[in-house]
């Protein structure tokens, strides 16, 4: 599904919303938007939103507030924050960035509509595709259920490698699964993979550090709204790490300046 379709969601759930919760509502509906992000990292993300809402006919501040609450990153805030916004109360939450969980353990009765990179259904955010039931629906992009074949193009791309190291994130939900999917891929291909803790910033500068080490010639960073939020820092680590050894080879997602710069 797209994304106007998935912003078309938000709108026509705040548009369902009972006439008898509404009248406990302020004169304006209130929309929650929980996100285990940084707004800066979310910038282009909101102001989609924002026209997505506008073309179902709900413009801020004319007639809907728009309620919003960070992680950072660090999601052992989502609980608190999504408490914080059906408190408020809200008319419905957008939940994204890894939020999913905490937004529907926070509620069972307000409208959740969320956007998520894993299986919703696996993850136990819906019963089924078709009828997901409750009062939470959303989309899935699958960017987390990629990564066995994104180790399959770094191969492409790095032929050469032979110790590939994967960057994750065990805190995050599907940080386990993402870490199992791509261990059983290397398996397959024969390929060594070495692991590395990202969960923190002082792991990834340390996991960077191990990349010398433990002879790694190519690194695959797992979907992680953390990893999102700490980008820059990623490609600065990357930059660095290539400059160790002329010999050495960094394989990933990079901007392309910076990928033409070490090639």
């Amino acid at each position: 599904m797209r994304r106007r379709e998935f912003l078309t969601l938000i709108g026509s759930a705040a548009a369902a919303w009972p006439l008898a919760a509404r009248a406990q509502q302020p004169l304006n509906p209130v929309v929650g938007f929980l996100s285990g992000r940084s707004p800066v990292e979310a910038l282009g993300v909101v102001a989609a939103f924002r026209k997505g809402l506008s073309e179902s006919g709900f413009v801020e501040p004319q007639n809907v507030t728009i309620d919003f609450r960070w992680a950072e990153g660090q999601f052992d805030r989502l609980p608190a924050l999504a408490r914080e916004l059906i408190d408020r109360p809200v008319a419905v939450v957008a939940a994204l960035g890894g939020s999913d969980t905490a937004a529907k353990s926070a509620t069972t009765t307000i409208p959740i509509v969320f956007g998520t990179g894993g299986d919703p259904v696996a993850n136990g955010l819906v019963a089924s595709l078709n009828k997901p039931g409750g009062n939470i629906t959303g989309v899935t992009f699958l960017t987390a259920a990629l990564g066995a074949k994104r180790l399959g193009l770094l191969r492409d791309l790095v032929p050469a490698a032979q110790v590939i190291a994967l960057l994750a994130n065990p805190n995050y939900y599907l940080g386990p699964v993402q870490i199992r999917d791509v261990e059983e891929a290397a398996r397959a291909l024969g390929q060594t993979l070495v692991v590395l803790d990202g969960s923190t910033d002082e792991k990834i500068e340390a996991a960077f550090a191990a990349l010398g080490p433990q002879h790694v010639s190519a690194l695959l960073v797992s979907s992680d709204p953390f990893f999102d939020t700490r980008r820059d820092r990623l490609v600065a680590l990357a930059s660095s790490a290539c400059d160790l050894s002329v010999s050495r080879i960094c394989g990933g997602r990079w901007p392309d300046e910076l990928w033409d710069q070490h090639h």
